[in-house]
């Protein structure tokens, strides 16, 4: 488990969730407006602890858009 759950910010998605393993996670993944498909490595963006979960608000790393 990291220091802080701050620490977990721009650690990819996947490493985080590990490391949160038994706690509850709230998992919120940003995009854009319109049609687009997530490159790359899905990444915490930011940290939220509640009483009851945690929530990970992700990204990817770029986004290519389509018609």
């Amino acid at each position: 488990m990291p220091d802080t759950i701050a620490d977990l910010t721009l650690m990819p998605e996947v490493q985080a969730r590990s490391l949160l393993i038994g706690r509850n996670v709230r998992l919120h993944v940003l995009a854009p407006v319109g049609p687009a498909l997530g490159v790359g490595t899905l990444r915490v963006l930011r940290t939220t602890e509640r009483e009851d979960c945690i929530d990970l608000v992700c990204g990817y790393e770029s986004y290519d858009r389509f018609d």
